[in-house]
Parts: C-alpha cells; structure tokens; sequence
C-alpha cells in the first residue's frame, strides 16, 4: 500500500475571519479559483472569490494540512493488452462488456455476489477465449472487506488494472412507489449503488495510484443521472443521479491531491434490455420506451469498449463521459417511431 504524505494549502479569505465565511466558502465553491502549485512533495491552493474580486481587500491568509492518502507515481505508457476489471460483470451490460474486452485481447477479471454466477460465466468465457485472458472471484461491493479482497485478488492475478469498471448496481427488482417500498429494498439499492460505488472508487484510486501505469475508473451511469425523475424507483434515480456527482468531486479531488495517473469517468450505456430493465416493462409508457429505444448488452458494449480503449491508446488523462445513447439519438428514434411507427413491439408487445 502507497505510504501517507503530508500537503499544505494556503487558503485568502477576504476577510479575517474564518468562521463567518465558512458560509462564503461552501456557497462559493463554483465561482472559487483553484491554482495548483505543485513543489517537491507539498500542494499549494489559492481560492478567490471570482463573482466580487473588488471586496477581495487586504486578505487574511491561514494554512491547513491535510493527510493525502493517495501517492502519485510518475506514468508509463500504457500499451495493449489492458488489464480490465469489471464489478457486477456475470450477466447482462457487464458480462457483454467482459466479452467486448476479450474479443480484443484484453485480459478482464469478472466479479459478483454470487459464487455460482461467477464460475458459471468464467467457464464460459475461457471456453471461448482461453484460460489464461479471464479470471473471476466472488465480490459484494458494499462489503469493504470483500473490495479489498478483490483488488488483492487482482494484483496477485494480473498484477495491475489499468480499466476498472463500476457496474454492479441494483433497484432491487421493484419497481412501485417509494411509499410502498420496503425497508429491505431501500437498503439494498441504495447500498448497493452508492456506498458500494463509494468503496469500490475508494479502493481503485488507491491501487491505480501505486501502479506505475496509472490507471482509469469508470462509473456507469443510469436513469435519472440526468436529473429527470424516475417514478416507481424513485431510490435507483436518487443514486445514480450522485453517481455524476461522486466522479465529479473525484475528478476534483485527485487534482487538489497532483495526482496525475488516474482518472475517473462516468459510462452512460443508456437504455439496455437487461432483466433489471424488463422487470419494470409493465405499463404502456415502460414499454413504448423500452422498445424505441432500448438496445441489447451485445450492441452497447460494441460501442463502449473500443471509445474506453482509445482513451487509453491516446494517453488521454482529461475526464470522459461516454454516452451510447445521446439525446439526438434518443430524439430522432422517437420521431421515427412517431412518423414511421418504428421499432413497435420490437421488443414487447405494446397494447
């Protein structure tokens, strides 16, 4: 594990008081200015109030030291075969992606709660592309001891990840409203979706950083990452809506941190005919969605991998959002089913 470092920032507040601006500060955050100075072992910020630089008069200044846990270590290239890790990986988008992997010669080690599900899928995969391109272990990703037992599982099988895909998600297979959810449930999506991600983001930065190739964490996104509502799962569309949020404040983060070789982004699949999806095809509008605009795993992941793979042949470190299904192409599917009346029953018969 990458040793603990020690960084100083210098905050300008344009007053002297700290405490009566911790409100400034926090309701500011958008319009601050973050200039990165980076000396041997120690980070530097200067925050200025962009919005009113006039009232910015003889500013007091502090220093705070916080604990960095994350050591940067100098980047090398990153060449093919990739080493590719995926979260929720035995069925449906995540098992395509795992395929979609291998077909291009990348090495992908596939994980999920289920220990059944897991030798089922590794068996079929190595039976198509060898035993030596795919590995699988049992995870429940929020169980923190059970992600750090993955990332060990990992490094003593590939050595090192260089893609690290957080897909295992859950809406515990409800769909009704959230008075009527349960307990149970509630714990489980949001568990699930969000701690989990958490975790999960928590350990791979930590290993990506130790890995002289750096590395790059994806989060897929889902309905109601947008900030559109989704009614009858109402907590699924709570937690993916913060999935755009964690990556963002990572992003954030690894830069305050000058960590340079890794990167998190967000993975936006759209609309995939997984048993998570049809479970909820049961009124008019779920099915007439479902069928414009809808795509199987195997179509999606076509798309994803190589635009995932190219990131990394570019050396590209900037933040990405993929999307498969983009507005335009949401609209125009739309508009032909209207004019056209394509893709009816396509998938399910519409009353």
């Amino acid at each position: 594990m990458a040793a603990t470092t020690t960084s100083t920032c210098s905050f300008h507040l344009p007053s002297p008081s700290l405490s009566s601006h911790s409100h400034f500060l926090t309701n500011n955050y958008s319009q601050l200015s973050l200039s990165p100075f980076s000396p041997p072992k120690f980070n530097t910020y200067t925050f200025s109030n962009l919005a009113s630089p006039q009232n910015i008069c003889m500013p007091k200044t502090f220093s705070a030291s916080f604990t960095n846990p994350i050591v940067s270590l100098n980047r090398e290239p990153m060449v093919t075969p990739y080493n590719v890790l995926i979260t929720g990986s035995t069925k449906g988008i995540g098992y395509a992606l795992a395929r979609e992997f291998l077909k291009a010669g990348d090495n992908v080690l596939i994980c999920s709660r289920s220990s059944e599900r897991v030798e089922t899928s590794v068996q079929s995969l190595r039976e198509e592309f060898g035993e030596h391109h795919v590995w699988g272990t049992k995870c429940d990703v929020k169980n923190g001891e059970d992600v750090k037992n993955l990332v060990s599982f990992a490094q003593e099988k590939l050595k090192y990840i260089d893609i690290w895909i957080n897909n295992a998600g859950s809406n515990a297979y409800s769909y009704k409203p959230l008075a009527e959810a349960s307990d149970e449930d509630l714990i489980e999506v949001v568990t699930t979706n969000t701690l989990g991600l958490m975790i999960c983001c928590r350990e791979a930065m930590k290993m990506m950083a130790s890995q002289p190739r750096g590395g790059h964490i994806f989060n897929i996104d889902g309905a109601g990452s947008d900030g559109r509502p989704t009614p009858r799962f109402a907590a699924y569309g709570a937690t993916k809506r913060s999935v755009v949020h964690l990556t963002k404040s990572l992003q954030a983060e690894l830069q305050m941190q000058d960590v340079k070789n890794v990167m998190v982004h967000n993975l936006s699949p759209g609309m995939v005919t997984t048993d998570l999806l049809m479970s909820g095809a049961n009124t008019k509008q779920a099915k007439f969605f479902i069928n414009v605009l809808a795509e199987p795993p195997e179509v999606v992941a076509e798309y994803l991998v190589p635009n995932i793979r190219s990131i990394l042949a570019n050396g590209s470190m900037k933040p990405t959002y993929i999307r498969f299904l983009t507005g335009f192409k949401a609209y125009s599917q739309i508009f032909s089913r209207f004019a056209f009346g394509a893709r009816r029953n396509r998938y399910i018969l519409e009353d």
